[in-house]
């Protein structure tokens, strides 16, 4: 007899929700964590994330955002946290450039609310934004702030309350199936259960080196700036959450003052690391790249760089999920890894992974977090 129903391997933003909701849903969960969260080591950290829904990836992703606005309301209601704030967004660039037409073609077929807005409207709407008038922006309203380490707290706590056994500074070095379950082992003890979720961000191709998966690791770093002057205008009732797509995908975003500074980060340009031995200081010349963005863009923001964080983006070649079961052992489930761009659904993968576990299906379409989709995987070597 397994000691557990569900064990669970790394409890980042997907871990902590999927222990919530199995854990909810009457499941024996142990989670196996290497650090303490919530903690500064994986990709869950760095204060606030972006939520959105005229998602420019691909409008498959439409429908997971809208259920997880809902299991962000829920989980506010249990927790008495406020874990999301409402600023909307702006999907800034060239009118032809990657993320304005991917936002327009999300928005329109799923009939979001939004607008197209011309560089003089946003000026209008929002002076703190140094457009050039090339460019345009769509507007989503129901876009805003997260805040993951609250988050994952929340996430924990819940899944404690209903029976989840959580072991941190506990790191899993490897599994094994077996008829009826799996087996893993921590170096310390071993525990089974008849499921594995391996949900281990940046570790996940040292858990999983059978199948070779095309993943890499990329270094992130994240910047708070001191606004040089007229304050007022960046913070969240006047200064949305925005993407701006640059130069040809070249990609920044950002976040309003909420009392740290204005956080922004150059997104997928980072170097390429190994977990444990990432470069986690920063140095004056990033800041320095980072500040010529804000004097461009922004310039009233470009102060003095309060603080800078290292994080992690864990990356597929399609830069989407992945979410499916082992090709060998059903019993198997990898939730992971999420390309830059995952935290915001952490809620509804969270229950998404109860569901498969059931047995169920899922009401949403998972085709594009396929393992089949890469054509060299190995499988059984």
């Amino acid at each position: 007899m397994p000691e557990y129903d569900v064990i669970i391997a790394g409890l980042g933003a997907m871990g902590s929700a999927a222990a919530w909701h199995l854990s909810a849903s009457g499941y024996r969960v142990l989670g196996l964590e290497r650090f303490e969260p919530p903690h500064q080591f994986g990709s869950s950290h760095g204060l606030t994330r972006i939520i959105r829904e005229a998602y420019f990836e691909h409008p498959l992703y439409v429908p997971l955002v809208q259920r997880a606005y809902e299991l962000w309301s829920d989980l506010e209601g249990r927790s008495g946290r406020k874990l999301l704030v409402q600023t909307g967004g702006l999907m800034i660039g060239p009118a032809g450039g990657v993320l304005v037409t991917g936002a327009i073609r999300s928005a329109k077929a799923h009939k979001l609310p939004h607008q197209l807005l011309s560089a003089e409207e946003i000026r209008k709407r929002f002076p703190a934004f140094a457009l050039p008038d090339k460019m345009v922006a769509v507007w989503e309203p129901r876009a805003g702030i997260l805040f993951p380490e609250l988050a994952i707290q929340s996430y924990l706590e819940i899944a404690r309350e209903k029976g989840a056994a959580l072991k941190f500074n506990t790191p899993v070095i490897g599994w094994k199936a077996h008829e009826g379950g799996v087996r893993v082992d921590t170096g310390v003890q071993s525990y089974t259960a008849s499921n594995l979720v391996l949900s281990a961000g940046s570790w996940m191709n040292s858990l999983l080196p059978d199948l070779r998966l095309p993943l890499s690791v990329e270094r992130q770093v994240l910047f708070w700036f001191e606004p040089l002057s007229r304050q007022e205008l960046f913070k969240s009732d006047r200064f949305p959450i925005f993407i701006w797509e640059f130069a040809y995908r070249h990609f920044f975003y950002g976040f309003p003052d909420l009392g740290d500074g204005v956080k922004i980060g150059i997104h997928h340009e980072g170097q390429t690391a190994q977990p444990d031995s990432i470069n986690r200081e920063v140095s004056e010349a990033e800041i320095e790249t980072a500040r010529n963005l804000l004097c461009r863009f922004f310039p009233s923001a470009a102060g003095k760089c309060r603080s800078a964080a290292v994080c992690m983006y864990t990356n597929t070649p399609d830069e989407h999920f992945l979410l499916d079961r082992h090709p060998l052992y059903p019993q198997v489930l990898i939730v992971s890894p999420c390309s830059g761009h995952g935290f915001k659904f952490s809620a509804v993968i969270g229950e998404i992974t109860a569901t498969l576990l059931s047995g169920g299906k899922p009401v949403f379409d998972l085709n594009l977090f396929r393992l089949s989709r890469f054509a060299n995987l190995a499988v059984g070597s």
